[in-house]
């Protein structure tokens, strides 16, 4: 399991004492409620991305619970801290919303790998992979003189990871990221979570053990780090060159003999630099790309724009995100949901 610990610099134990805001907005005040709720906004967000591995998924739990937590604010008299309290709702938002939705899961563990590059099969009409995280404001989470902080930000939301938390029961998955993620203590979690210290002890324990068996989780951080600045922006250059020259033995020289290429919500995948090279050759590089680099749950990624021809306009297609092994490619991980894409905040076409 990758080693997290608190990524954020709020107090996890304080009582907040009743401010102006909260006693406005325990009137009936919305102005006064949006500003009391705003600090904890977008790490809510985040916490409901890895509890349930999809932004949508996450936006819907998030508005869930600032509703309810709306609604319910007359009900709280600051026995524990609001954030703890907030939390605790939009766990229980996150509950409820994957009670309802199938477990998300990578592309590559939801069927075998194909060798045909000829019928890649419909995309799946019921959402079932997992989604990318947008990196925008992870910075802003973790406070931007931190630089550990922000390392662990980007090391708790790596698709792999988020991938892996998807297989743990959800108390356990709420554990795990109150406990290891988020920093908050055993007390209190059990307190957020209705239960004891000993169950939320027990339930970590069992969840490490889960975590701890998946060779998923190595770190992308760690790579990242070992790989340096130069390096980072050499295989950034040298990968976006190949795909926009359309060459395929160098981007093939890129990866690892056991890499993988996926496309959700396509349900087709390729292992090995042969059936890779080969899809490449004969679908991937038919049109024009154009590639920007991004930021995706921590990792190297990159916006992918396509031409219909040669001349045509370049649209956006794709969200690549690569895993890394070394400075080697193990995953490409190709996004090509325009709801998804949405979430990036990109330009639908290249000038």
């Amino acid at each position: 399991m990758a080693s997290l610990r608190r990524v954020d610099n709020s107090p996890v134990t304080s009582i907040e004492p009743p401010s102006p805001d909260l006693e406005a907005a325990r009137g009936g005040d919305p102005e006064a409620f949006d500003r009391l709720v705003a600090p904890h906004r977008r790490a809510l967000h985040a916490h409901c991305y890895r509890m349930l591995g999809s932004v949508q998924d996450a936006e819907d739990a998030l508005q869930d619970a600032l509703l309810g937590a709306w609604r319910g604010l007359h009900g709280f008299e600051g026995r524990s801290s609001l954030r703890s309290w907030l939390y605790r709702i939009a766990t229980n938002a996150c509950y409820r919303v994957s009670a309802r939705r199938p477990r998300r899961v990578l592309a590559a563990e939801h069927g075998p790998p194909r060798s045909s590059v000829d019928d890649l099969g419909e995309p799946l009409t019921e959402s079932v992979f997992l989604e990318p995280y947008p990196d925008t404001g992870l910075a802003e989470l973790a406070g931007p003189d931190d630089p550990a902080a922000r390392y662990e930000m980007r090391e708790s939301v790596e698709l792999a990871f988020v991938a892996s938390l998807q297989k743990l029961p959800a108390t356990q998955r709420a554990v795990v990221i109150m406990r290891e993620v988020l920093g908050f203590p055993a007390a209190e979690v059990a307190v957020t979570l209705d239960t004891t210290v000993a169950s939320v002890n027990s339930a970590l324990q069992r969840a490490r053990q889960t975590l701890g068996r998946d060779p998923e989780t190595s770190s992308q951080q760690a790579v990242l780090r070992d790989l340096g600045e130069d390096g980072r922006r050499a295989l950034v250059g040298a990968f976006v060159d190949a795909w926009e020259r359309s060459d395929v033995e160098a981007v093939i020289a890129l990866l690892a003999e056991d890499a993988r290429f996926t496309m959700p919500p396509l349900p087709t995948w390729f292992r090995g630099r042969a059936d890779i090279g080969r899809f490449f050759s004969e679908r991937v590089f038919a049109t024009p790309w154009r590639l920007v680099p991004v930021g995706a749950n921590g990792q190297l990624a990159f916006a992918c724009y396509q031409a219909s021809e040669p001349g045509a306009p370049f649209r956006l297609s794709a969200v690549n995100v690569l895993t890394l092994r070394g400075d080697a490619i193990v995953e490409i991980s190709g996004f090509l949901d325009p709801p998804i894409l949405s979430h990036f905040d990109l330009p639908d076409e290249l000038g």
